[in-house]
């Protein structure tokens, strides 16, 4: 797809002459003769860079340079007939990404373009890669859910924001039940499956605002940020069910079914992290006592 850009010149010839070399050269292009005629263009239209004279009528190049990089994602390259370094200095410290002097040669300016263009390119291919190596940094390799550690950062800021306004905090930590004997039975690559599937089910049973964790081995985390004990009893039966209603093949012809203990709590005010999470992980142990496949719960005044 042509890039997109946008040529800014009170002169009907330079601006005319410039867009006709521009598309021949295969971009697609946009003219307009100043600032407050290419602040009308960009609320309607997609541009990736300006090249714009700093001479206009009205708001000049510098200020549409300003007004420009303060809103939108676009790179300005700066065109002017004056030769002196304030100009360039300025043109720079607006945020402008190259300067031309005048009279251009069409040529030059779209050597600087593509010059521009590649080195926009680069910046958006290095973002995305930061973006992938962030997400790397916080998620389970295996089931893609959240790690340990983002779980335990998690915890703190919707702990922080439970103190701070007064809104309920619901945690649940589950169990797949004889999982080890699942994993002798199949093995290892058959356990990987039912640990990526109860992922998947996890997900599927939570809001937006709810966020998963696969705590270790075979258990996992759930933060429930505005919800109390009794909703988030109500969570972890809906899990449950659709855990055990799960079907798995780890042989064609034995389809077997896993089941899940989960213990779930409530943030008490002002109480530890530590507290918090050992009493989530106290109640998961009272279904596991009770006979696995259930839900327990335990609170600050019952702990």
């Amino acid at each position: 797809m042509a890039d997109h850009i946008l040529i800014v010149d009170d002169d009907a010839a330079i601006r005319d002459s410039m867009q006709q070399f521009m598309e021949r050269s295969g971009f697609n292009t946009f003219t307009a003769s100043s600032a407050e005629e290419t602040l009308q263009l960009l609320k309607t239209n997609s541009v990736e860079v300006i090249i714009t004279d700093i001479i206009l009528p009205g708001k000049d190049g510098l200020m549409l340079t300003d007004a420009v990089k303060k809103k939108y994602n676009i790179d300005v390259i700066v065109m002017t007939g004056y030769s002196g370094n304030y100009s360039y200095e300025e043109a720079i410290s607006k945020g402008a990404s190259d300067f031309v002097f005048k009279p251009v040669r069409f040529e030059e300016v779209l050597l600087r373009l593509k010059r521009v263009l590649r080195e926009r390119q680069l910046t958006k291919e290095r973002v995305q890669i930061l973006g992938k190596l962030e997400k790397l940094a916080i998620t389970d390799g295996l089931t893609t859910l959240y790690n340990l550690r983002h779980f335990y950062n998690q915890l703190e800021i919707e702990v922080g924001r439970s103190n701070r306004y007064g809104h309920s905090l619901g945690l649940l930590l589950l169990d797949i039940d004889h999982f080890k004997v699942y994993n002798d039975s199949f093995g290892h690559l058959e356990g990987d499956k039912v640990l990526i599937r109860l992922g998947q089910i996890i997900r599927s049973c939570l809001r937006t605002m709810d966020s998963a964790y696969r705590y270790g081995g075979e258990e996992f985390t759930i933060i429930l940020p505005e919800t109390g004990g009794e909703e988030a009893k109500t969570v972890a039966h809906r899990i449950r069910n659709a855990v055990k209603a799960a079907i798995f093949f780890p042989e064609p012809d034995k389809p077997q079914h896993v089941t899940i203990s989960v213990g779930v709590t409530e943030y008490c005010n002002k109480e530890e992290l530590t507290t918090f999470i050992q009493r989530a992980d106290k109640a998961m142990y009272l279904s596991k006592l009770a006979g696995r496949n259930k839900v327990s719960s335990l609170f600050a005044e019952q702990a």
